[in-house]
């Protein structure tokens, strides 16, 4: 089972396309710099623990506003 659960994460992020890219993202930028904001967190996997700094509202998406090219 995921941990944190995905209805728990669907609730601090809008979508699943938007929670994927965001812990993907926060995980490249953790295997680079090695900065986790968890203390204590569950998973070894960078991915898990992005989804973790996400659950635990460390992590936040703010959309971009939509640039009108007309």
């Amino acid at each position: 089972m995921l941990n944190p659960s995905i209805d728990s994460l669907l609730n601090k992020i809008d979508s699943k396309y938007t929670l994927v890219t965001v812990a993907a993202k926060r995980a490249r930028e953790m295997q680079e710099r090695y900065d986790c904001r968890v203390e204590r967190p569950v998973s070894h996997k960078y991915v898990g623990k992005a989804l973790e700094e996400i659950d635990s509202r460390m992590l936040d998406y703010k959309p971009q506003e939509e640039k009108s090219g007309k």
